[in-house]
């Protein structure tokens, strides 16, 4: 047989390329490696549950409030209007999306990437299978690179894909806390905490999601030497979390900023955490995965079409056009705010004001930045300069 596009990576990403490209009718295969899961607070906003048909069964908590606490432990507590932030359990979604892909036509294939090869006969990719061990190879028009932060497609085909920045996630899956037991108190189901403390970590955050009878908890970091399991340590301590049962503990790297460049100009086009896509100071990465796959599925099938090799841009141009300037607006956040601690401060003072937040949150739950609200820019625009400028306290609300 002879694919019309092979997708390397069965997460997110992966998954949703492999189905929209089989609801379409193409020829898809899908190669994963079972049993790898990765390190997710899990957040995801009402626009992916709507674009992307999630059921409520994925939905494990329904989040109504975010609690940004600061390092001096000041807690701003901010309400989700009009709605809710879906946490899924990356173990079980992940796996929905492939078994999705399969129900839409997808051959799935489960072993893990070795390389690609080109002859007279056409492009192939080559992998190991699981259960044999042998290398299988899958001949193909096409291939999606959605196989992660360092992907290995990226760094053998496409210019740049081996000089990706990253921070390193790790977190740990614990059982949530009995009522009446210790540390009960400080937990609440409904609501996610998010830490700015350069103790937990020194250029990112930490974080408390909940996810149902289970939680999150975790940090990131892209400064050498930082001892991530400490952190975590230090993290659950403060959140009363510390006797709590273990049931995993994850660390994968989490890119910083989309790739210059998702193709190689001749069949191949990256997707996911493979181009770059998690957004900057939120490390929101479920929702942009998902959309970049259907974008490089959607210039995969443009460029099948049409023959053109000129249509793999489009996937990296239409995802830009649509979400660069919330990429950059964050990555300026981050970049003001997350050096420093006295910075951090100023951070989660700023969100203490109603229209940051709410802002904020319509930005984070629709995925477009909100622009009928003129004089809110303008007030927020101010409080920015006056707290980046150091001319109000820190402390003040």
């Amino acid at each position: 047989m002879i694919y019309d596009v092979v997708v390397v990576g069965g997460g997110p990403s992966g998954a949703t390329a492999a189905s929209d490209l089989a609801r379409k009718g193409h020829k898809v295969a899908m190669i994963d490696r079972a049993g790898r899961i990765k390190p997710c607070g899990g957040a995801i906003p009402p626009r992916l549950i709507e674009d992307f048909d999630i059921p409520d069964s994925q939905i494990v908590a329904k989040i109504t409030t975010a609690r940004m606490v600061s390092p001096t432990a000041r807690a701003v507590d901010i309400p989700i209007e009009n709605g809710f932030v879906g946490m899924v359990d990356r173990e079980f979604y992940d796996e929905f999306l492939r078994k999705r892909a399969v129900t839409a036509g997808a051959d799935r294939h489960t072993g893990t990437f070795l390389r690609i090869e080109r002859d007279e006969a056409g492009t192939h990719v080559v992998y190991r299978d699981k259960a044999s061990r042998n290398e299988v190879r899958l001949t193909t028009k096409l291939i999606i690179g959605a196989d992660g932060a360092r992907s290995d497609v990226a760094r053998a085909e496409v210019p740049g894909g081996d000089k990706i920045p990253y921070v390193i996630a790790y977190h740990e899956i614990i059982k949530t806390p009995e009522a009446g037991s210790k540390g009960a108190e400080k937990y609440d189901a409904t609501r996610c905490d998010v830490i700015y403390d350069g103790v937990i970590s020194p250029d990112f955050y930490g974080w408390v999601f909940p996810h149902g009878a289970h939680c999150s908890v975790g940090m990131g970091t892209g400064v050498d030497g930082t001892d991530l399991k400490e952190a975590t340590r230090l993290l659950r301590e403060s959140s009363g979390l510390t006797e709590c049962e273990t049931l995993r503990k994850e660390g994968a790297p989490i890119p910083l900023k989309p790739l210059d460049r998702w193709d190689n100009g001749r069949d191949v086009v990256l997707a996911g955490d493979a181009a770059g896509v998690v957004a900057p100071s939120s490390g929101e990465g479920i929702y942009y995965a998902m959309q970049g796959g259907r974008e490089a599925a959607f210039a995969a099938a443009a460029c099948l079409k049409s023959g053109r090799v000129a249509d793999l841009k489009l996937a990296r141009k239409r995802f830009l056009k649509e979400h660069g300037s919330v990429f950059r607006i964050l990555g300026a956040m981050q970049d003001a705010y997350y050096r420093s601690d006295e910075r951090r401060e100023r951070f989660v003072s700023l969100c203490h004001d109603v229209d940051v937040q709410r802002l904020t949150f319509e930005a984070y739950m629709n995925k477009r930045l909100v622009k009928a609200r003129p004089l809110a820019h303008l007030k927020i625009g101010v409080k920015n300069v006056a707290h980046l400028w150091g001319l109000v306290s820190p402390l003040s609300v």
